[in-house]
């Protein structure tokens, strides 16, 4: 009786949502902090192991009606797919994805334990808190909540709980979108990571940005050959000073700039925001001027409006004094939408005739409408609960399962909402030390994902 009085009590704070009761309100704080404890480390090397994180998540649908299934590329690599029927059966179905693997984390660099899911102050720590066991733990107690008030949503929405985006997703959602396309039926938008996540300027205006794009993923593998020799005779072919030369070429080049629909639209509306006049579309435009009164929101936009490679690995030689034949690094390299042929040409010329590259991994850039339905909707939940704040769309300087699944036609957005306090750095987070999400903010994240969900 006295669960049922605070499920009431909470449901009242909650606008009077049924379907955010208290009970939501701690299965997110427990979700997020119970996946936290199951080690799903990707080290990109194969050894990675997401099934008990998908069985902890299929018992959870399950709970709520739901009928998951459980999918494996690979023995172990698990993936988790479960559809919700909407009212409309003409309505489009919506994607719902997460993925459960997480970065390595170096406990000797954290004050917590990186696995512990330890809440303490407020704030549940450890890897995966941002990236994106919090997001996994919203969907689940969003869809728990429904269950429990009976609530459906007006469109299909199917989930997944997704392996190895962390690498090459191979396992995970490239392996669903290629084999198991028929579960995705009708999905023709799909939501996940990195969006309405609040950015503080430092002049008091609270940012939401919604992703509405992402620059496609080249990274690549450059080769140098030349003659083997003794270290200390002459050598002009030497592989390595031809492989140094690529790739101080290649660090030090400066992109143009060019501008996606995404990107302009993000640019008008943060000069909106500080007064500033504007016109992407004019003749000499100098984006460069205007990220720099932008300020510290510049960070939002900086990064996509260019291509860019960064050089990041090296591997040479086995003896100081041997002239290796061959010489190999490795480049992340990104590139916007339509800006792919430009990439490929610019690569060509950077390198140059002794040095070969090849994609070592290779993605599409990704871009969204701004102007539709499901944009607007998305930003209506955000400014329900955060009437302060300011939601703007922006392109992702990284990618996201959202890359796989759009091989079955279906747009990607970055919506995962988190409300946070001024000093709490969120995208400094992504991959960082001390990885870890306010409870406050997870509250505020089901709430508004609850209420987006229902009015898509």
């Amino acid at each position: 009786m006295a669960d049922q009085q605070q499920d009431q009590e909470q449901a009242q704070e909650s606008d009077h949502d049924p379907s955010v009761d208290a009970r939501a309100l701690d299965e997110v704080v427990a979700f997020t902090s119970e996946l936290i404890r199951i080690d799903t480390t990707n080290r990109g090397s194969g050894d990675c192991r997401e099934r008990p994180a998908a069985e902890y998540c299929a018992e959870r649908l399950a709970d709520a009606g739901l009928a998951p299934v459980l999918l494996e590329r690979t023995p172990g690599r698990t993936n988790v797919v479960a559809r919700i029927e909407g009212t409309d059966p003409s309505a489009d179905a919506l994607l719902v994805h997460g993925h459960l693997d997480v970065v390595p984390a170096q406990a000797a660099d954290w004050s917590v334990d990186p696995f512990s899911g330890e809440i303490r102050d407020g704030v549940v720590w450890g890897r995966g808190a941002i990236d994106m066991k919090n997001m996994d733990a919203m969907i689940l107690s969003v869809v728990r909540g429904w269950a429990r008030a009976g609530v459906r949503p007006r469109r299909d929405i199917v989930i997944a709980f997704t392996a190895d985006e962390e690498a090459s997703a191979e396992d995970g959602s490239g392996f669903l979108a290629d084999q198991h396309a028929s579960l995705f039926e009708g999905c023709t938008e799909g939501i996940s990571e990195s969006g309405a996540f609040t950015f503080h300027d430092g002049r008091g205006n609270q940012i939401y940005p919604i992703a509405a794009g992402e620059r496609g993923t080249g990274w690549l593998k450059l080769t140098a050959r030349g003659t083997a020799g003794h270290g200390s005779k002459v050598n002009r072919a030497n592989a390595v000073s031809r492989l140094a030369a690529a790739v101080t070429r290649i660090g030090e080049y400066r992109w143009p700039v060019r501008l996606t629909p995404t990107v302009r639209a993000s640019l008008v509306e943060l000069a909106t925001l500080y007064g500033l006049e504007t016109d992407p579309e004019a003749p000499g435009f100098d984006v460069d001027a205007l990220l720099e009164k932008l300020g510290t929101t510049a960070d939002l936009v900086e990064p996509t409006v260019r291509n860019s490679a960064n050089p990041t690995m090296l591997q040479s030689g086995y003896k100081v004094n041997v002239v290796p034949g061959e010489a190999v690094a490795y480049v992340d390299g990104r590139f916007l939408p339509g800006g792919e042929e430009e990439f490929r040409r610019t690569l060509d010329r950077l390198t140059g005739p002794d040095v070969d590259w090849e994609f070592h991994h290779r993605e599409v850039a990704l871009q969204a409408p701004v102007d539709s339905p499901t944009y607007a909707k998305m930003r209506a939940a955000v400014e329900e609960f955060a009437p302060e704040g300011h939601v703007v769309p922006y392109c992702m300087s990284g990618g996201t399962d959202a890359k796989q699944f759009s091989r079955l036609g279906i747009t990607g957005y970055g919506f995962s909402p988190l409300r946070t306090p001024e000093d709490f750095d969120y995208q400094a987070l992504f991959h960082g030390v001390d990885e870890c999400v306010p409870v406050d903010a997870l509250h505020f994240g089901v709430r508004v994902l609850d209420r987006y969900l229902r009015t898509a």
